[in-house]
């Protein structure tokens, strides 16, 4: 039985971020806790959205974030929501500042520890509330704006998956203004998680038609314009089709992900690396595509359509060709993964929420052949 569940309000065009200060309003939120990064600040993206709300000057910022999102960051920014007696939050930047801002509204909601709500355990079971979120994308490619889950690195080293609609924001800013001065290294990165995510989510076994539509679409604007927002940060027709890639990215992943994101959340969590979650997704998709060639010869056409590419064309080789236009890294190995990395690697894919919708049977031991391949 199919789901059908889009349940956020998306304001999406350039100007967006305007429209804040009544849907703070809306949701009764008078004091937010904004949830963002260093580099959001640093960039000006921080002024611009206390710019636009009455008062800002009293709003607590946390932008200690950091790449791949930790517990321990959560239950600092945790910390800061409940001292300054906050009623919503505002997450403002890329995915890991954004899934930052829902675990403290999951804190904020339900209380008790993170690891409560594990859904490898039946935690999404137990949430009983969320505080309202606000979500402001800065990047275009994470789509946490209107996705149902984020992803957290553990205290004790596992990166997890936290997922329930309970967890889609209330409502979803997408000013693609706000993309415009992103440096094209992390342009080309967070666009091909954008491009994983409409793939990924088109070859989940889940009957999920819609969702699946939204994904070629995604597919198409993603592939079609992520060289020219890399190559020209200022390109706004551009910036627009990436943002709404990602945004349907997101959207058409209700029908779960795949072995990419297995193995990019297992080394994603390797505390000296930091390794950032695009780029592996970019790395690890040829692997993942050869790996699930054939499984749905229909479904790899019609994504071979949507990247305007020959029918029967190489996917893998396809995108191969793309990472290496854009500038990023042809295997893990350039990344900084080794052999000797693999063993530890292994259990956590295995473990991953994304292992329970891959198109073909995985196990240890074909995640361990995977990831020798993907180096």
């Amino acid at each position: 039985m199919a789901i059908l569940s889009y349940l956020t309000t998306t304001h999406f065009d350039f100007g967006a971020l305007r429209i804040l200060p009544k849907e703070l309003e809306r949701l009764g939120m008078h004091r937010p806790l904004i949830a963002t990064d260093r580099g959001v600040r640093a960039a000006g993206l921080l002024d611009a959205v206390l710019a636009v709300i009455p008062g800002a000057q009293d709003i607590p910022v946390f932008d200690d974030t950091p790449g791949n999102p930790t517990e321990a960051a959560a239950l600092a920014a945790f910390e800061l929501y409940q001292a300054n007696g906050c009623d919503g939050v505002i997450g403002l930047g890329g995915g890991s500042s954004m899934d930052l801002g829902k675990a403290v509204a999951l804190l904020a909601g339900s209380g008790g520890s993170l690891e409560r709500y594990d859904p490898l355990t039946g935690g999404a079971r137990r949430i009983e509330r969320v505080a309202p979120v606000i979500a402001i994308p800065t990047t275009s490619g994470t789509g946490s704006e209107v996705s149902v889950g984020f992803v957290i690195v553990m205290k004790d080293g596992r990166k997890l998956t936290f997922a329930s609609p309970k967890m889609i924001p209330s409502v979803a800013i997408c000013d693609p203004e706000l993309t415009l001065g992103l440096p094209p290294a992390l342009t080309a990165a967070t666009g091909m998680d954008a491009v994983t995510h409409c793939i990924e989510a088109i070859l989940s076994p889940v009957v999920n038609p819609p969702a699946e539509g939204i994904g070629y679409d995604g597919l198409r604007r993603a592939w079609r314009h992520i060289e020219r927002a890399v190559h020209d940060g200022g390109d706004r027709e551009a910036r627009w089709n990436m943002m709404m890639a990602s945004t349907e990215g997101a959207m058409a992943f209700v029908k779960g992900l795949g072995p990419v994101h297995s193995m990019s959340h297992a080394a994603g969590r390797l505390p000296g690396l930091r390794l950032h979650h695009g780029t592996l997704n970019a790395v690890i998709l040829p692997t993942i595509l050869r790996f699930n060639a054939g499984t749905a010869p229909d479904k790899y056409e019609r994504m071979a359509e949507a990247m305007g590419l020959p029918a029967g064309a190489d996917l893998a080789e396809a995108v191969l060709a793309r990472n290496a236009s854009i500038g990023l890294p042809g295997g893990l190995r350039a990344m900084g993964v080794t052999e000797e990395m693999i063993p530890d690697l292994v259990p956590h894919a295995v473990a991953d929420l994304s292992s329970r919708t891959t198109p073909k049977t995985v196990d240890a031991e074909v995640y361990r052949d995977l990831f020798h391949a993907a180096l």
